[in-house]
């Protein structure tokens, strides 16, 4: 996302894979879904800022050709905080190599590191 490079996003991404964050609405948390392609879309549109997510790796588990992460992150707009959460990202080991097949995330503005 740094780069605004939405090939080399997509080329991290399995076929198929599913994007949901957890958002709070009016105090209560709802599912919702992302599109692969929109999500693309945003990253390949040029901002005014720089988009960083600055992610930590906490847990990593594998099991032949799965994985599990578990990442604090934290989220700028340029030099601004935007908000923080977690991902968690299922990846599968594909003839190419690890690609992301799901991804979910919490997003808040309080309690952050």
């Amino acid at each position: 996302m740094r780069k605004g490079d939405s090939t080399l996003v997509r080329s991290a991404l399995a076929p198929g894979a599913v994007l949901h964050t957890i958002a709070n609405r009016n105090g209560t948390p709802q599912l919702q879904v992302e599109s692969p392609n929109e999500f693309l879309k945003a990253v390949d549109t040029p901002h005014p800022d720089v988009w960083d997510e600055r992610i930590s790796f906490d847990k990593v588990l594998i099991d032949a050709n799965l994985a599990s992460v578990w990442a604090p992150y934290e989220f700028y707009l340029g030099n601004k905080f935007s908000h923080c959460g977690y991902d968690s990202f299922q990846l599968v080991k594909l003839a190419g190599g690890w690609k992301i097949a799901y991804i979910i995330d919490t997003r808040r503005k309080e309690t952050c590191k």
